[in-house]
């Protein structure tokens, strides 16, 4: 018998087969990542598991908050995950000397570390336990009512005590308290690796969850616990005193998350009439400094780009109140430069983090022009090199790299070939055209993820036509536009009486004139004028009348003294002996330390004959220990790497 057509086919159903190509997000997965732009909050619900599905404390970051109430104790943490391997050798080193610096204690002393069961830390012992380390943790702990916690101490270490059962392994941490500002605060470092035996440890890795949301709330929780809830009146007083901030507050977020396309409607929220009274004064608020426009009684509408314009706005103000709190009560102009456009002289009166997880540091400059500049410096930047009361000069960096250079003129038609270019050099007669074609193409990769070359095949780039503009300007931003030289670690008082070429010397042997005014460009007219006074006892100077005679090569008499007054005690120290290096002599040996002398900083090179002074330059500190030679021209120097010809 014939079979029915619709019985010769089975359903199968089975898994959907890959059909190749980059897989599309799944519908879940944009929506999740739509809501998180979007700002929206976590329901607190749980819906069988955790949100994350690596690392450490995933459970604890699903539970924890969750018998937090409204009136809960607020706490902020800013955290930071340092990949050493990425990060400067002394990266470590510097944050934890950073975060110890003078000034930061409850009475202005020096800051200490302590750990679990410390109150003195060993910073060296706890750098070494970490040497092996592939990443760093570090955090900033800063509760909304820090000024009733006495006990800091306590507080983070019930903290770390509770993320050690959280993370269900022992943590090996150090902490330093801050009371330098409004805010008591607390840094944590924190190594990433697990408890126990050195042979057992593992990396450490934490849920993004527990760290962006379990961290913050079980310190929310601890807070509440040691200081109670907050009362009606302090809730109140928080909201109110957020109204005024010309800053972006936790009104302002919850103002974005509440505005539609339509704006803002607070009908909704009339049966909170705390929280509409201080939504409808702080856009009342914000009215009033153009970000927010009235549309009626409850409707509002908020100007774009509000948030970036408020967040600016709060880190100048922080910088305005950083600069009052460094002139001391002193009356100066302040100016705040994000890239300064001009160079500025003048004496540190503050410095410091401007970002203290990231180490970018900041200066306050008491200039000669009269006013107090607030800057932000480079990355690469050393705090310590600059020391408070020293002289600096800043200025705006406007040059382009001659690499950059290179670049442009071996392209040909806007492409370059690292083959063409080492044809050129070898044409040219290059030793090593292919290292140099190597420096090129890095430089090139680096503008490449810049986004301002694009890579066409492997040893072929296209270049812009303005290709030495778009640099110039990558590097600006990179490098904060701002380049700063040190002109002298001594305060003005100290540079009166120096023996040695002050910044004072320079001053007055180039006739500079020093601005009319008030301020620290009264101070300098001051020293200026008691330095000469020096010198004229010391029979390097000459009054006749109003002029002032200074003697035949001055500096280089000052600097010679003080070299040699240098060199003879640490002759007396070493029993080495002394070999003045003469100008145009060309002296050679182990670059064994540098030392600062009131002429500026110096190399002591030692050889079998004894060691000898040069001045330092920053070329020469990654050949500590080698053997190196220079080519000592007066103040200046050129420095030789590498073995040099002879027997």
């Amino acid at each position: 018998m014939a079979r029915n057509e619709d019985e010769g086919f089975r359903v199968k159903p089975a898994a959907p087969k890959s059909r190749g190509g980059a897989r599309s997000p799944r519908l879940v997965s944009q929506v999740l990542k739509r809501v998180s732009k979007a700002g929206a909050k976590s329901s607190g619900k749980n819906f069988g598991r955790p949100a994350n599905t690596f690392g450490r404390g995933r459970v604890a970051a699903s539970i924890a908050g969750q018998r937090l109430g409204p009136n809960a104790r607020r706490v902020v943490i800013k955290s930071r995950l340092v990949v050493l391997r990425r990060a400067s050798p002394n990266s470590a080193a510097v944050h934890l000397r950073y975060i110890e610096r003078d000034g930061v204690n409850r009475d202005g002393r020096k800051g200490q570390a302590y750990g679990a069961g410390t109150d003195v830390a060993d910073l060296k012992a706890f750098q070494e336990r970490g040497q092996s380390d592939r990443h760093q943790f570090r955090f900033i702990v800063s509760a909304e009512d820090g000024q009733k916690l006495e006990d800091l101490k306590g507080f983070t270490r019930h903290l770390m005590r509770q993320m050690e059962i959280d993370l269900e392994t022992q943590l090996d941490w150090v902490a330093v308290d801050h009371w330098d500002t409004d805010n008591p605060h607390t840094h944590i470092v924190l190594h990433g690796h697990t408890g126990g035996r050195a042979s057992s440890r593992k990396d450490l890795v934490i849920a993004p969850g527990y760290i962006a949301q379990g961290m913050r709330m079980r310190a929310s929780e601890l807070a509440t616990e040691w200081l109670g809830p907050r009362t009606e009146a302090e809730i109140r007083q928080s909201l109110l005193h957020e109204v005024d901030q010309q800053r972006l507050t936790i009104l302002d977020r919850v103002l974005i998350r509440q505005a539609g396309p339509d704006g803002i409607d607070l009908t909704d929220n009339a049966r909170h009439p705390l929280s509409q009274n201080a939504l409808r004064a702080r856009l009342q608020r914000l009215e009033g400094m153009g970000l927010a426009e009235r549309k009626d009684a409850y409707r509002w509408k908020l100007q774009p780009g509000m948030a970036t314009t408020l967040d600016a706005m709060g880190q100048r103000e922080d910088a305005l109140e950083t600069v009052r709190r460094a002139l001391k009560g002193q009356l100066r102009e302040c100016v705040v430069h994000e890239v300064p456009t001009y160079s500025v002289t003048g004496r540190i009166a503050g410095k410091g983090l401007a970002d203290e997880l990231h180490d970018r540091g900041y200066l306050v400059v008491d200039g000669v022009d009269g006013r107090a500049h607030y800057m932000k410096l480079p990355a690469s930047s050393q705090l310590n090199d600059l020391p408070t009361n020293g002289i600096v000069e800043a200025r705006p960096l406007n040059q382009e790299k001659p690499v950059d250079r290179n670049i442009a003129t071996a392209a040909k038609d806007g492409v370059y070939r690292t083959a063409e270019h080492v044809a050129q050099l070898t044409q040219a007669k290059n030793r090593d055209p292919r290292s140099a074609v190597d420096a090129h193409v890095r430089r090139l990769e680096a503008l490449r993820r810049a986004g301002i070359v694009e890579r066409l095949a492997d040893g072929i780039w296209k270049v812009p036509p303005d290709l030495l503009q778009k640099a110039r300007t990558h590097d600006a931003k990179k490098n904060m536009g701002l380049a700063v030289e040190l002109r002298s670690h001594l305060s003005m008082d100290q540079q009166v009486r120096a023996m040695g070429v002050t910044w004072l010397d320079r001053q007055l042997v180039g006739n500079r004139s020093i601005a009319s005014g008030t301020g620290f460009a009264a101070e300098v007219r001051d020293a200026m004028r008691e330095r000469v006074d020096f010198l004229v006892t010391q029979g390097l100077a000459e009054r006749r009348g109003r002029h002032v005679i200074f003697a035949q090569d001055l500096l280089a008499t000052l600097q010679d003294r003080d070299v040699s007054t240098a060199g003879h005690a640490l002759e007396k120290q070493t029993g080495k002996t002394f070999q003045p290096a003469r100008t145009g002599q060309q002296v050679s040996g182990t670059y064994s330390h540098s030392i600062q002398l009131t002429s500026g900083r110096y190399a002591v090179l030692d050889s079998e004959l004894g060691f000898s002074l040069v001045p330092w330059r920053p070329v020469v500190e990654p050949r500590l220990g080698q053997q190196v030679s220079a080519q000592v021209r007066g103040p200046f120097v050129n420095w030789h790497f590498g073995r040099g010809q002879g027997i």
